[in-house]
């Protein structure tokens, strides 16, 4: 049973004085650039502290299964020091935060993140600063006490009774989010098929649409619906929710509370998704969007580190939308780091994937949207060209790290996180052999 424990100096990897001692050493190169950029931007009519107070704002939630390495069809390279329980997930997640100052919310993962008081949980995390953003389903794998198999498909299962299991789980994982103070149902299928004749695609999508109503039904009043859909994987012939369009279909299907959910991953190479996002956002349905990098397909690799400037047009349609006044706001999304770390420490990989983030939404943040809008407007392939790149040409780490300083947390959590020998004080209190529950 979980027990909460009441948070004491020997059980935290580090304190806010020694993260303010720190950061006084860093001070005085860190103050000189930011000066430096703030004249630099002064000299285009850009005033810093907008964007600053906006970066300092921004959340983006941690999966629980991303504080573990993660696994791969091959194999998986355990790090030590993996979280064991709820409990060591909510305090790395709470650990990030304090270097980071950008992450104060965990998702969690049903069955793999269950416990007997919930409540516990909650007062548990309450105490360490985190709180639950939206709580995952899962009818992609068995699980131990099943009685039926979902080999074959969930929500759109032919049998019925494989289906009502498949509902009942996400109604008891919403009743589980109520208890923890969640507010949203993340919901992915695995469901599909590998071969051709196997399923009948009208049949499994309407089977799949009438469960997804009952569980709508379930949904509290102030709680979202939040469809994800991905082209393939682990079915390689169809996919049940393949694309955005379904997605959206079976959101506007269900009524207002459902959303559609994009995840950077869940696309064929090379789609265009800048323009998903200002469809959803221009019609008020996007809900959820899930961070990580990707060269093929669902590759779960390090947001940022391969195609930063497809993130940056992301967020530039993101800021857009808040600009003209759409109906989807920055504030309203589900933001989370959706990513499997197999060969890198998964809080480094973390803060760096937090740090690609931001560092894309202030480079958005630049924008003169007005200018670009006109240039729009008017034709202006090239000028409305050189807008886009002009912003994305400037280093904004000062303004990043500024919004760290202002959280009080670390001007340089990298570095911080690796003097302080943190994952060496993690694998002497848990173990070599920790390994955290996921995929």
């Amino acid at each position: 049973m979980f027990t909460p424990k009441t948070k004491q100096p020997s059980e935290m990897m580090t304190t806010p004085e020694l993260i303010a001692q720190t950061n006084q050493s860093l001070l005085a190169d860190h103050q000189h650039q930011l000066y430096h950029l703030q004249e630099i931007l002064a000299k285009k009519q850009i005033d810093i502290e907008p964007v600053i107070q906006k970066l300092q704002a921004f959340q983006v939630s941690v999966p629980s299964w991303a504080l573990g390495t993660g696994g791969t069809r091959f194999g998986r390279f355990p790090i030590g020091g993996e979280p064991r329980s709820i409990e060591e997930k909510i305090a790395d997640t709470s650990l990030l935060h304090q270097l980071t100052g950008s992450n104060n919310a965990i998702s969690l993962h049903i069955p793999w993140d269950t416990s007997l008081d919930y409540s516990a949980v909650r007062q548990f995390a309450h105490s360490r600063g985190i709180k639950f953003d939206a709580i995952n389903s899962n009818t992609f794998q068995d699980h131990p006490q099943q009685v039926y198999s979902y080999k074959y498909g969930s929500l759109s299962h032919t049998k019925a009774e494989v289906r009502r299991q498949a509902i009942e789980h996400n109604c008891e994982v919403i009743n589980i989010g109520q208890q923890l103070g969640s507010k949203a149902l993340t919901t992915w299928l695995g469901d599909g098929a590998n071969f051709p004749g196997q399923n009948n695609f009208r049949k499994a999508y309407e089977r799949t649409a009438e469960s997804l109503q009952e569980i709508y039904r379930y949904l509290p009043t102030h709680w979202q619906m939040l469809i994800e859909y991905k082209p393939y994987e682990p079915n390689f012939y169809s996919m049940v929710i393949p694309d955005w369009g379904t997605a959206l279909l079976l959101a506007q299907q269900l009524g207002d509370q459902a959303q559609v959910l994009v995840d950077l991953g869940h696309h064929l190479p090379n789609t265009n998704i800048e323009q998903i996002i200002a469809r959803l956002a221009g019609i008020g349905r996007l809900g959820g969007f899930h961070f990580n990098g990707s060269s093929y397909g669902d590759d779960d690799l390090t947001t940022g580190a391969l195609k930063p400037y497809r993130l940056f047009l992301i967020f530039q349609e993101l800021v857009n939308a808040m600009w003209s006044d759409a109906p989807t706001n920055a504030s309203d999304i589900a933001w989370m780091i959706d990513a499997s770390h197999n060969t890198k420490d998964p809080i480094e990989d973390l803060m760096q994937a937090t740090e690609g983030i931001l560092i894309e939404y202030a480079h958005a943040l630049l924008i003169d949207q007005k200018m670009l809008e006109y240039m729009q407007e008017e034709n202006e392939v090239v000028q409305a060209q050189e807008i886009l790149q002009a912003a994305f040409r400037v280093d904004v780490r000062p303004l990043v790290a500024e919004a760290r300083f202002r959280n009080k947390a670390c001007i340089d959590p990298l570095t911080f996180f690796r003097a302080q020998r943190i994952r060496a004080a993690l694998i002497e209190k848990r173990g070599v052999a920790s390994r955290a529950t996921g995929l």
